[in-house]
C-alpha cells in the first residue's frame, strides 16, 4: 500500500483532514503530523520560517524511511510539500494541493498579516479566537500568530518557488483552489500549473478558502479522478489498483 502524507494549512491542525480519513486509509497507508507551533508543539526557537516546516517535512520522511510517497498539501502544507518535490526530485509519486497561495509579494504578505493579531482576533472575533484555542492551546494560539505572521512577510520577500523552480518540479501534480477563495487567487494557481510540466489545474466550485468549509464528497472525488489518472498513466505506481 502507497504511503500518502497529509501536510495541513498555517494555523490548522491534522484533525481537519478527518472527512477524508477514512476513505483515503481504505487505499493508503495514511501519515500525519503537526508543523512546529501548532496542536500545542513548540515553535523553533529561531523566526519561523517556511524552510523551517520544510526540514520538518524532511525529517520525518527520514524518521519513517519514506523514500517515495504522494502528499496532498492544504494552504501552507501545499507550498512545503512543492518546496520539497524541488530539493528531492523523484521522492513525491503525486502531489495534490489544495488553496496553496504560491504568488507571494512583500505587499501581499503585509495585507494577508494586517489581521494575524491576537489581541485584535480575540476582540473582534471571539469564536475564531476560541476554535484557535482549542487547537493550538489556550496561550498558546497567541505566540503563534505573529510567528506565522513573521513567516508569511519572510515569504514575500524571500519567495521559495519561482518560474524556473516550478519548471523543474518532476511529481505528478494537480494543483486545486476554490472559485470563492479569498487569499488564493485562480489566476496565480493557473500561472503555476502552467509552469510545472504536466501540472493539472481543478477548481472547486462554491468553495471557500478553509478546509473545514470544503466539501468532502467534491475533494474526494477530485483525488480520484487525479489518482485513477496517474494509474492509468503510470500502473506500477499503485499495486492495489483504482481507488
Amino acid at each position: 500500500m502507497k504511503d500518502l502524507i497529509l501536510l495541513h494549512g498555517a494555523l490548522g491542525h491534522t484533525q481537519h483532514f478527518d472527512p477524508c480519513m477514512s476513505w483515503l486509509q481504505q487505499h493508503f497507508k495514511v501519515h500525519t503530523f503537526l508543523f512546529a507551533g501548532h496542536g500545542g508543539t513548540a515553535l523553533p526557537g529561531n523566526d519561523l520560517k517556511i524552510d523551517d516546516y520544510v526540514r520538518q517535512l524532511e525529517q520525518y520522511c527520514a524518521q519513517q524511511q519514506l523514500q517515495q510517497f504522494d502528499v496532498f498539501g492544504y494552504s501552507m502544507g501545499g507550498y512545503v510539500a512543492l518546496c520539497y518535490a524541488l530539493r528531492h526530485p523523484g521522492t513525491i509519486g503525486s502531489l495534490l494541493t489544495l488553496a496553496t497561495k504560491l504568488s507571494w509579494t512583500v505587499e501581499g504578505a503585509a495585507k494577508e498579516t494586517q489581521m494575524l493579531q491576537p489581541d485584535k482576533i480575540a476582540e473582534k472575533i471571539p469564536k475564531y479566537a476560541a476554535q484557535l484555542a482549542t487547537l493550538h492551546g489556550e496561550q498558546e494560539w497567541r505566540m503563534l500568530l505573529p510567528a506565522i505572521a513573521g513567516m508569511m512577510n519572510d515569504l514575500g520577500a524571500h519567495p521559495l518557488l519561482d518560474a524556473a523552480g516550478y519548471a523543474n518540479i518532476s511529481a505528478r501534480i494537480q494543483l486545486m483552489v476554490g472559485d470563492k477563495d479569498n487569499m488564493v487567487s485562480l489566476d496565480e494557481t493557473l500561472a503555476a500549473a502552467r509552469l510545472i510540466p504536466g501540472a493539472r489545474l481543478a477548481v472547486l466550485p462554491e468553495t471557500r478558502h478553509p478546509l473545514e468549509q470544503v466539501r468532502p464528497e467534491l475533494l474526494m472525488s477530485l483525488m480520484k479522478d487525479f489518482w485513477n489518472h496517474s494509474i492509468q498513466r503510470a500502473p506500477r505506481l499503485i499495486s492495489r489498483g483504482a481507488l
